[in-house]
């Protein structure tokens, strides 16, 4: 069963021990087992401008118009196949990585 985008911030913050709503730089890369989907729960990182979700499972770049401070998305070593859902952020991203 794969982990969703609450629990791979939730066990961010257990790790770092700080409120991911919080953080400018949040770290999703190699969650195990991997994230598959880029759900809703994305928007509660309201104060992020570094995003990594690198090294999962995810199909589709999905939620994140609610990324008003995204400046950095890393979604390199997934499964993306075409890059709908990031038209609205390539104006405002400095930088987006995808291998």
């Amino acid at each position: 069963m794969p982990t969703t985008i609450k629990e791979a911030i939730a066990k961010w913050e257990e790790k770092n021990q700080s409120k991911a709503a919080e953080s400018k730089d949040v770290k999703l890369n190699g969650v195990f087992p991997p994230i598959e989907k880029m759900d809703a729960s994305l928007s509660t990182l309201v104060s992020c401008e570094r995003l990594s979700l690198s090294s999962n499972m995810i199909e589709k770049i999905a939620n994140l118009n609610g990324l008003k401070n995204l400046k950095i998305l890393s979604l390199g070593r997934n499964l993306i196949k075409n890059l709908t859902g990031l038209v609205s952020l390539f104006l405002k991203l400095n930088l987006f990585e995808i291998e």
